[in-house]
C-alpha cells in the first residue's frame, strides 16, 4: 500500500488510524475555530492525527436556495487561520478546475466529491498540485470502479490518493453500505477512508432538503475499524441540528471522544491480529 505524508501525518502502510472531520460547511471563523480546538484536543488526548474537513461551498445542495457556505476566498482564509491556530492539516472539497489553483495554496489536501469523482479534468488538475487527494466514492460506483479513478490521478505523477467509502444508492432516497467494498479499494493499493456520517445521509429524503439517522453512525464506524480501514471521516458540530447543512446526519462533537476511543481499541485489535484489507 502506498504511504504519504499529509501535512505532518502519515497515511497508509502501517500507519495509525486517522481522522478526517469537522462540520459540513463553515458557518463563520469563530464556530470553526471552536470546532477545530476541541479537535485539536481530543487529538492530543487520544494520540489521535486529525485532519480538519470543512466545506467552503457546498456546490451540489438538493435545493437552490439551500446554505451553500461562505464562498471560495472567505473560506480559504478561514481554513488558513484553523491551521495557524491549531496546528491541524486542512482539507475542503473542490468543484472545478478554477478553484484548484487558490486551493492549492492553501490547503494541506484537496477533495473530490462523490458526485464529481469521475470528472476527469478534476481529477487530473487535482493531481498535477502535488497535493494529497481524497476521492470520495460516487454513490453510484462499484468500488472496483475506483481503480480507474485512482489512475487518472497517478498519470499525473501524484500517487498521494485517499479513497473513501460513503455508502452506495439502495433504491430512492437510501445508502446502504457494503463493507465489502472496504477491502476491495484495499486491494487498489491506496489508503481508505470511511464516511460514516454520509453514509446514514438519506439523499433528498425531503425534497428541498436531504435527511439522515445518525444514530447508525456509531455501529457503522465501528464495523469499519473492524474491517481494518486507515482512517474514519466524520462531520462533526456542537449543535448538529443548528447546521445549516447535513444536520441530520452529524454527529455531535461532545460525544465524539468517547466514540472514537472504542474506535481506536478496536483498530489496534484488528491492526495487531491482521494484514489490514489486503485480504
Amino acid at each position: 500500500m502506498k504511504e504519504f505524508s499529509l501535512g505532518k501525518i502519515r497515511l497508509g502502510a502501517q500507519s495509525p488510524l486517522a481522522l478526517i472531520a469537522g462540520p459540513c460547511v463553515i458557518e463563520d471563523l469563530q464556530l470553526t475555530l471552536e470546532i477545530a480546538a476541541e479537535l485539536k484536543r481530543i487529538s492530543a488526548r487520544l494520540r489521535l492525527p486529525v485532519i480538519f474537513k470543512a466545506s467552503y461551498d457546498k456546490a451540489n445542495r438538493s435545493s437552490l436556495k439551500a446554505y451553500r457556505g461562505v464562498g471560495l476566498k472567505k473560506g480559504l482564509e478561514i481554513l488558513a487561520r484553523v491551521r495557524e491556530k491549531t496546528g491541524l492539516p486542512v482539507i475542503s472539497d473542490i468543484h472545478c478546475r478554477e478553484e484548484v489553483e487558490p486551493a492549492s495554496r492553501v490547503l494541506d489536501a484537496l477533495q473530490i466529491p462523490a458526485f464529481l469523482c469521475r470528472q476527469t479534468d478534476l481529477l487530473l488538475a487535482a493531481g498535477k498540485t502535488g497535493l494529497p487527494v481524497n476521492v470520495k466514492k460516487g454513490q453510484f460506483l462499484a468500488p472496483e470502479d475506483m481503480q480507474e479513478v485512482a489512475r487518472k490521478i497517478a498519470s499525473t505523477g501524484n500517487e498521494k490518493i485517499l479513497l473513501s467509502e460513503r455508502g452506495t444508492f439502495f433504491g430512492y432516497h437510501n445508502l446502504v453500505v457494503d463493507f465489502r467494498s472496504l477491502v476491495v479499494m484495499g486491494r487498489l493499493g491506496y489508503p481508505v477512508f470511511f464516511d460514516a456520517t454520509h453514509s446514514v445521509q438519506t439523499p433528498g429524503e425531503h425534497g428541498s432538503c436531504s435527511g439522515g439517522h445518525r444514530e447508525f453512525i456509531p455501529g457503522l464506524a465501528r464495523a469499519a475499524a473492524a474491517v481494518g480501514v486507515d482512517g474514519l471521516y466524520m462531520e462533526v458540530h456542537p449543535k448538529p441540528e443548528k447546521s445549516p447543512c447535513d444536520g441530520s446526519n452529524i454527529f455531535p462533537l461532545g460525544k465524539l471522544a468517547q466514540l472514537l476511543s472504542e474506535i481506536i481499541a478496536i483498530d489496534r485489535l484488528t491492526k495487531g491480529g491482521s494484514k489490514r484489507m489486503k485480504k
